[in-house]
């Protein structure tokens, strides 16, 4: 039987950075990393927007946080938990190897999965040419030739983001119409940087170290084509990870786990929620990291200082 304090399920900046404060405080905190250990961060070849890094690879940034956590007792469990039970206290959880185990108090820090076109060469060309955050990677593809993926506001967003530094932006959304907001529809179709291709589908990514080339296919005029291009953003939507807690926890009407901001606590006292799985918007590593400190705080204060807030 694992008995912990704190059990934080995730291990992207967010869980990290809870890890940390919660074992500072005195807490026997037991971090499970999960099967995608570091998050999709692991998926972002060079981050320029960390403080305190000039240029990191998302892999080396998490390998430094899990071995700060590490450093000052965080235990860490690199394993997936298989259920959650937080309808009963303590709260009761199970991981892939059949461990039973009690906490104190939950952080789910699980994030959230990009939804992938799952076609031939995305796997290759994930981190070399192939991204899913613009304002993460786009820097490095300046007065270069990319395309984005995608019809509602995140595709908007992103192929707006990336004319500012790209030299030209095709926009690639396989029906007749954008799901995104119309002043942004407004604000692509005057910007003379981004090259919208309607009806038209990604079939495969082409390259040998890096991403070259796609194959696209225009379901109108029933013909495909070659795109010459640098680099992909895919924006074709993102999955939170609360498999755990479904029929547990209050959601929000997107899926995303509804919290309380100034301490993250969930609809269930005890359990806490950080980064992507709570927040759909941003989705930058300080602000999982930050969100990441409010839960741990949050919990310092329910086991250690339970008067009301």
């Amino acid at each position: 039987m694992i008995k912990t304090d704190v059990l934080i399920i995730g291990s992207g900046p967010a869980g990290y950075t809870a890890g940390l404060y919660t074992t500072r405080a005195g807490l026997n905190t037991t971090l499970f990393t999960g099967k995608n250990i570091g998050g999709q961060l692991m998926y972002t070849h060079e981050i320029e927007n960390f403080p305190g890094y000039e240029k990191i690879s998302g892999a080396e940034l998490m390998n430094i946080f899990q071995k700060q956590v590490v450093s000052i007792g965080t235990t860490i469990e690199n394993e997936q938990i298989k259920s959650l039970n937080i309808k009963k206290y303590p709260f009761e959880f199970t991981t892939e190897s059949t461990r039973h185990g009690e906490a104190k108090a939950v952080i789910i820090a699980t994030g959230s999965k990009a939804k992938w076109l799952n076609i031939t060469g995305e796997e290759k060309f994930k981190g070399q040419g192939i991204s899913v955050c613009a304002t993460c990677d786009g820097f490095f593809y300046r007065n270069k030739i990319v395309a984005v993926i995608g019809g509602g506001n995140t595709a908007l967003y992103e192929a707006l983001f990336l004319a500012r530094v790209a030299s030209a932006v095709y926009l690639i959304n396989n029906t007749d119409k954008f799901s995104g907001e119309f002043t942004l529809q407004k604000q692509v179709f005057e910007n003379k940087k981004i090259i919208v291709l309607n009806n038209t589908s990604v079939q495969a990514f082409n390259g040998n170290e890096r991403l070259e080339s796609i194959l696209i296919y225009n379901k109108k005029e029933e013909k495909q084509d070659i795109l010459q291009i640098n680099g992909v953003f895919e924006a074709i939507g993102t999955l939170p990870q609360t498999e755990l807690v479904e029929n547990q926890l209050e959601l929000t009407s997107d899926g995303y786990i509804k919290t309380d901001k100034r301490t993250m606590e969930t609809s269930v006292k005890g359990v806490f929620a950080c980064g992507d799985v709570q927040e759909n918007i941003y989705r930058q590593a300080i602000n999982a990291a930050g969100s990441g400190c409010v839960a741990a705080l949050g919990v310092e204060k329910f086991l250690l200082h339970p008067e009301p807030y």
